[in-house]
């Protein structure tokens, strides 16, 4: 009688996901997080442009504006340019997570373990530049409907949502200025990218091995809340250059300002050196829970699709 068949474990192939997958994933996490938090870009927005050129600030607070946009314009009207901000996510957020997420396993090794920090790096310069390249118009497109609200009635661009933003602005123009603020616009991109993409990897790696975390959505927030901090402060100055552009007037054919070092410079001189980091705390209110939300989401449909789908 011949003994009974012993059956071995076969290991799993590490699954990977398709890469349609990663980026649908990519920009729905971003938008179910924007649909939480968009009233802070809303804030922030106002914030930066509060006090232009020395003036006095519209806003001391980010609750004193919350409240006065609210009371002025509406409930709505912390919702501003939502329409833009789910386009954006739908373009930006999409193009940065899914080409990051494929790059990241592209690079790393055979049994999976995670590139080496400066490898995250240039993959995350990458991911950010791209994604920016795509994203411009809508970033355009929802930094003027977020802040139509405080412009006097002869000066509203009165666009009814983000597609009227998008035509119009190619009509009344022309079409390469729905790129205007690109500069910025990839410059804030990079830095996000390599604060944001960068160190919630490593965040994550240190706080598992410091063995007080395990690898679930504690580990997440936490990662991510970090993350969110380093990645606001370095990108401060670069987001309210590119919101200053991408606002301005042209007036007798002369644009308000020249470029991002321009803006830099101009606020530092009539505003203060400071005033670079104007709307920080509703940039990091803002990012942060983005930040911690969009992961969350990412991480979980990802599990999710894996155990289900794979």
């Amino acid at each position: 009688m011949k003994p009974p068949q012993v059956l071995q474990a076969v290991p799993a192939k590490n699954k990977q996901l398709p890469n349609t997958i990663k980026f649908a994933f990519g920009g729905l996490s971003g938008c179910m997080a924007t649909m939480v938090v968009h009233p802070l870009d809303v804030v922030k927005n106002r914030m930066q442009m509060s006090g232009e050129g020395g003036a006095a600030r519209e806003h001391k607070t980010s609750f004193h504006a919350l409240r006065a946009i609210a009371q002025k314009e509406g409930p709505a009207g912390v919702y501003a340019g939502l329409s833009a901000g789910l386009l954006r996510q739908a373009t930006y957020t999409t193009t940065r997570l899914g080409v990051y997420t494929w790059l990241f396993e592209r690079f790393s090794g055979p049994t999976g373990e995670p590139p080496g920090f400066l490898s995250k790096t240039a993959i995350a310069i990458v991911a950010g530049s791209v994604a920016a390249t795509v994203g411009t118009p809508c970033e355009l497109a929802m930094v003027r409907l977020t802040l139509d609200g405080r412009q006097p009635p002869e000066l509203k661009r009165n666009y009814k949502h983000v597609f009227d933003a998008l035509i119009r602005i190619a009509r009344e123009e022309g079409v390469l200025k729905l790129w205007r603020g690109y500069v910025p616009t990839v410059g804030r991109a990079i830095v996000v990218n390599v604060a944001q993409l960068v160190s919630y990897s490593q965040s994550k790696e240190m706080l598992i091995e410091s063995g007080y975390f395990k690898d679930g959505i504690p580990c997440h927030f936490v990662a991510s809340m970090i993350s969110g901090f380093l990645t606001t402060a370095m990108s401060c100055p670069l987001d309210i250059a590119k919101t200053r552009i991408q606002n301005m007037r042209v007036i007798n054919g002369k644009p308000e300002y020249t470029g991002m070092v321009d803006v830099i410079t101009r606020v530092v001189k009539n505003e203060g050196v400071f005033s670079l980091w104007k709307g920080f705390t509703p940039y990091y209110m803002r990012l942060g829970p983005h930040t911690v939300l969009t992961f969350i989401f990412l991480e979980q449909m990802t599990k999710l699709y894996k155990q289900y789908m794979l």
